[in-house]
Order: structure tokens, then sequence, then C-alpha cells
């Protein structure tokens, strides 16, 4: 048999402003009907606006905050969300202009 499959809603601003030096909160609030699993993992994605590629920046998986050793946010990202409370949130240090582009947030809470 196919086990049922619920979604979860994922909730971003649409745009989110910040000037050159600050810092910036990139919310990601999520809901879902099932319980949120201890296996719950999110994952922030960004795409350089002059870029067509797309680069994994950061994870949260199996209770740990994973900041992705690659790209110019390594340095410069903190992790601000709460699974439990539904909040996947990242923030952005001393913003920088080449940080403009499109983020992602996806989550997956298993099985």
């Amino acid at each position: 048999g196919v086990s049922p499959v619920s979604p979860i809603h994922v909730y971003t601003p649409r745009e989110v402003y910040g000037t050159v030096g600050s810092r910036v909160t990139l919310s990601c609030s999520f809901w879902s009907s099932e319980w949120i699993s201890e296996d719950i993992s999110i994952t922030w994605h960004f795409q350089a606006e002059s870029s067509r590629d797309t680069i994994s920046i950061f994870h949260y998986a199996q209770g740990q905050p994973y900041i992705d050793d690659v790209g110019s946010f390594k340095e410069r990202m903190e992790w601000a969300g709460n699974p439990r409370r539904r909040d996947g949130s990242i923030v952005i240090h001393s913003l920088e202009p080449t940080d403009n582009g499109t983020f992602t947030c996806d989550v997956k809470n298993p099985p």
C-alpha cells in the first residue's frame, strides 16, 4: 500500500530589503497537519541575481544547524529558527551587494 502524504505549507515574505553592512532576517514559517517529527529538515538555497545556479547555504537536520562551507555566506549566517515553533528562519549579517537574489526555504517532515 501507499502511505498517505500530508503537505507542509511554507511561508516566506515575497521580498526582503536590507542595506549594505546591516543584517536581515529571512523568515520561514511552516505549517503541517501532522506532528513535527524529530527528523524534520530545513534547507535554505540561494540563487544570485546574476546567476542561473542555485547553491545550498544552510541545513537544519537531526536537531542541529549546519552552515554550508561554500559561498560568501558561511561567515555571516546565523540560525534563528525553532522547528518546535514551526520556524526555520536564518539571519544574514554584514549584507553585501552580491547578496541580492532569490532565497528559498525547503522544509521536509518525514516520514
